[in-house]
């Protein structure tokens, strides 16, 4: 199949005018000859004899033929489609099938190109497209216009899961049905998807029976990389996933908190053709717990995400052992059992130094466990139980197991009342041999764990009969008597295990599922679901989405589409339920592209035979009219010389010698030379339109925010591209209409032509000099207004040291005569300006917003709804770099990506700096009372 094909071919019948042509180009004048003058030679020297015009070189009229032809090639549309993709195939439908799921999100642009190209190829030869994507939900195939098929391409994006692409089997078999001899095309990641167990075969069977040209497209080695992140032996080890290797060997894994702020990070390599690459976070259990998202950085796919919930963070559990000193010992000790089963996913601590049970407890509760472990402890003084039931009541779990010394006492910090002594199973005066545990019911946190069988209870505590019984019944004996029970009491929950947590009663703290059941248990901690306990439930709560990411990784509001999930729901993402985080936020789940298990697996093709494969570099399409233009222009170029040469205006005594004594002509031609040759700086500087000059006279005319040069290249392109962007949002949203903003030096510029002057702290520069510090504490002096951005609120820590740029700042401002500086209170009248604002954020929303502080209001005054002081604060200082938010480029896209979890974070930048210059050129009118009524309307008041 030939790769060149033509938007218009019509245009092509003009090449058989070229012979025509080329008898039109074979005359041309005779070159004319050179006589020399003199007066007596005048009549002798004419030769009265007839001239014949000469014939054109054959290579000259080759030439003119080639101009034209590159023309008329050039006016056809000449598109060269190396692979022929979507050409051909005479007017048959064409099926282009896009894998669209998160390992096709690192080069994305790449394939809607190659599809684009497809669809467009298509469109030159008039065939009917569908397009498909296979990680959407299958839907009824039919072919369109291009039209259509670019437009549903251009809907397409991609989806955050692993393509289930054995779906769409049905809607392609009937799309072939109805198309016989269609062409088909996929595009494929090339990463196997998880439930794709028969697509390649039965694709290349439905394109072999049903005539179908089937062209697969793919990379020559999957780029996508994943990333799943598990808990081991106390640490948090992630996993960087490849399906095979693709010279991407090395990163950086990020730990982020909720607000997208990095906690730490750690870098992985692969080794060798290794597939994947781990790596661990040790960290203390506070930042552990804090991190809510692990990324690969730079790996802009949902798959590289690992979102943490409720249940991914490591309680802190305290052991309490009520034995004496000579039980304590490893290997009998019930603490030695249950430390070991909690280290996988606890951060077990047990007390030091302390005397006493009560002590022991006291402790642990002062460093502010979540789960407290009391293992065989019987009866407290009354101050203790009223600490552990006030630590119960706030949300903490008491997790208890039985021993003597519980059978013989008598405890209200248990779940259900209790029978004193115990009951013996298997022993020498019991005729009842050791039971097993009975399965799980469904509305217990143990459900779906299996009982072994060879675990046997030999004794236990037995509960009380009474109503509540069997609702406070986690798990049980085969006979039905109790051996986990639960009550909910307040925000926290008690649990009993009614044997030991050693082996003197069971064998259970030497199973596995010993294990599994205090992780459940441990993970209930905290948690806001209902504990069984108080009624019986059904099934696991259900919790509807709250965030959940795109294929690019990135959080948002749930599409349409997404449905809720159960508490306990620990598969991977779907359609239905993509990743994100369900529920509340204070005990909601996170699901995740992938398990924790899950490995990416390059796709077997092997099963396709007779189908084209190519290379997704190679499937670029060319146009190829530029080239033959410029081609056309440069043998004109060239014709016009040879024109030149022939009429003798290029031989020695030609064009020089006519053009010699003409000092007209002359001069003409030095202007030019000259106007060719580079401006120097200064001449450019000069020819700069006046409008964009900072200090012209039209600054004083037309209202126009400025920016202070900082040297830094990158740092003054930014508040370019940024005070353009408020520049625009102003004169959108406003009566205003600013011009272009202005960069300015404070040493040697006039600053009183701008009411706002924005200055973006740069460490790595100079102070400013001591000319500079007076001209600007003039200019806040005169009522103009500085907004100082040290552009540090990702690194900057409350109570810690002082940024570079903050200290940079503390250094310059400490000459000037700053007023006092306070938060910008919820009732400033600069939250209130033009929009209703409570903050300021730009590329950050961490950073906090100081202004100069307002008098305290009078008592007995009326509260209103906007505060002001008698003028304008002349300075504003923020971290959350304003700019890098405001910045866009010349089609209007944003330069700079925001940090944090608000979709809305850009235009709540956009509002917050409206108000900002509303406020620095209109001042207090907005606290005025007759502003009164209106803000409290729109207040809600």
């Amino acid at each position: 199949m030939l790769g060149l094909t033509f938007a218009a071919p019509l245009a092509l019948a003009a090449l058989i005018g070229l012979p025509a042509l080329w008898f039109l180009l074979r005359v041309t004048p005779p070159r004319p000859r050179r006589i020399n003058f003199p007066p007596l030679k005048l009549v002798a020297d004419l030769i009265p004899q007839r001239q014949t015009p000469a014939r054109t070189p054959p290579w000259l009229l080759i030439l003119r033929l080639l101009i034209a032809a590159a023309l008329i090639l050039a006016v056809a549309g000449p598109v060269w489609n190396a692979g022929g993709i979507g050409a051909g195939g005479g007017r048959s439908a064409l099926l282009v099938l896009l894998d669209n799921g998160f390992p096709a999100a690192h080069d994305w642009r790449d394939r809607l190109r190659v599809a684009t190209d497809a669809v467009e190829g298509a469109a030159r030869d008039g065939r009917p497209v569908a397009v498909i994507g296979l990680a959407d939900a299958p839907a009824a195939l039919e072919a369109k216009t291009p039209a259509a098929a670019l437009e549903r391409l251009r809907a397409l994006a991609p989806r955050p899961i692993v393509p289930s692409r054995d779906a769409h089997l049905a809607s392609i078999e009937t799309f072939l049905d109805k198309n016989r001899g269609a062409g088909l095309v996929w595009i494929s990641d090339g990463v196997a998807g998880a439930e794709d167990t028969r697509f390649v075969k039965a694709l290349a069977d439905l394109a072999g029976d049903k005539g179908a040209a089937l062209t697969v497209l793919r990379a020559d080695r999957p780029p996508a990389l994943a990333l799943t992140a598990t808990e081991t032996a106390g640490k948090l080890v992630t996993h960087a996933l490849r399906a095979v290797p693709n010279g991407r060997d090395t990163g950086v894994i990020r730990a982020l908190d909720q607000k997208g702020l990095p906690l730490a990070e750690r870098d992985f390599a692969f080794a060798g053709d290794a597939t994947e690459a781990e790596s661990t976070f040790e960290l203390p259990v506070e930042l552990r717990n804090s991190i809510s998202r692990l990324e690969i950085a730079g790996e802009r796919s949902a798959g590289a995400v690992v979102l943490q919930d409720e249940r991914g963070k490591r309680r802190r559990v305290g052991l309490v052992f009520g034995g004496t000193l000579d039980q304590a010992q490893p290997l009998l000790a019930p603490t030695y059992y249950l430390s070991r089963a909690l280290a996988p996913f606890a951060d077990v601590q047990e007390p030091r130094g302390a005397k006493g049970t009560a002590e022991s407890i006291n402790q642990l509760l002062d460093n502010q466990v979540s789960v407290l472990v009391l293992a065989d402890v019987g009866a407290l003084d009354e101050k203790t139980t009223a600490r552990i039931e006030s630590f119960v009541k706030d949300g903490g779990m008491l997790l208890r197991f039985a021993g003597p010394r519980l059978a013989a006492g008598n405890d209200p910090l248990v779940p259900v009342r209790l029978r004193r002594g115990g009951r013996t199973l298997g022993g020498t005066l019991s005729w009842d041999s050791p039971k097993t545990l009975a399965p799980f019911p469904p509305e217990s946190p143990f459900a779906g764990l299996t009982p072994p069988a060879d675990i046997g209870v030999r004794r236990q505590i037995l509960a009380e009969p009474d109503g509540d019984l069997p609702n406070r019944t986690w798990a049980s004996l085969q006979d039905g008597t109790p051996i986990v029970t639960a009550q909910k009491r307040g925000q926290g929950t008690i649990v009993l295990f009614h044997v030991t947590a050693d082996t003197t009663w069971s064998n259970l703290p030497l199973s596995g599922l010993f294990i599994d059941m205090l992780r459940r248990v441990v993970a209930l901690a905290g948690a806001s679901a209902p504990v069984q306990g108080e009624a019986p439930r059904a099934a696991a709560p259900v919790l509807a989405p709250r965030v959940t990411l795109d294929g690019f990784g990135a959080l948002g509001s749930p599409p349409a589409s997404a449905t809720a999930v159960s508490a306990d729901y620990a598969d991977r993402a779907t359609l239905e339920h993509p990743p994100g985080f369900y529920g509340p936020p204070d005990g909601g789940i996170s699901v995740n592209a992938l398990k924790p298990d899950d490995r990416l697996k390059p796709l077997d093709m092997t099963a396709i035979s007779g189908a084209r494969f190519e290379s997704l570099a190679g499937a670029e399409t060319v146009d190829l009219r530029p080239s033959l233009f410029t081609l056309a222009l440069l043998l004109l170029a060239l014709d016009t010389l040879a024109g030149l040469w022939l009429g003798g205006f290029l031989r020695r005594g030609g064009l020089a010698a006519r053009l010699r004594g003409r000092p007209a002509v002359l001069a003409l031609v030095g202007l030019v030379l000259l106007a060719t040759l580079p401006a120097s700086p200064v001449r450019a500087e000069e020819a700069q339109p006046p409008v964009n000059r900072p200090n012209g006279f039209e600054s004083a005319l037309v209202t126009r925010l400025a920016y202070i040069i900082t040297g830094d290249a990158a740092v003054d392109e930014a508040s370019r591209t940024g005070l353009t962007g408020l520049t625009q949002m102003l004169a959108s949203r406003t009566a205003l209409e600013p011009g272009e903003p202005a960069g300015i030096d404070p040493a040697k510029d006039e600053l009183a032509f701008y009411p706002l002057i924005y200055w973006p702290i740069a460490p790595n520069r100079p102070q400013p000099s001591e000319t500079a510090i007076r001209k600007i504490d003039a200019f806040m002096r005169n009522g103009g207004t500085i907004l100082f951005d040290t552009r540090d609120a990702l690194t900057a820590r409350p109570g810690g040291p002082p940024t570079p740029e903050a200290t940079y700042l503390r250094t310059m401002l400490a000459t000037l005569e700053v007023p006092e500086l306070e938060p910008v209170p919820l009732d400033h009248v600069l939250t209130k300006a033009f929009y209703l604002v409570d903050s300021f954020p730009g590329r950050y929303a961490t950073g906090q917003t100081w202004v100069e502080a307002l008098p305290p209001a009078a008592e007995g005054a009326e509260r209103r709804p906007a505060r002001a002081g008698d003028g304008v604060s002349p300075i504003i200082i923020t971290g959350n770099d304003l700019a890098a938010a405001w910045a866009i480029g010349r089609r209007g896209e944003p330069l700079y990506p925001v940090v944090g979890g608000d979709q809305r974070q850009r235009e709540m930048a956009f509002r917050g700096g409206v108000n900002i210059v509303m406020y620095t050129l209109t001042g207090n009118y907005k606290a005025d009372q007759v502003h009164v009524p209106a803000l409290l309307e729109r207040l809600g008041q």
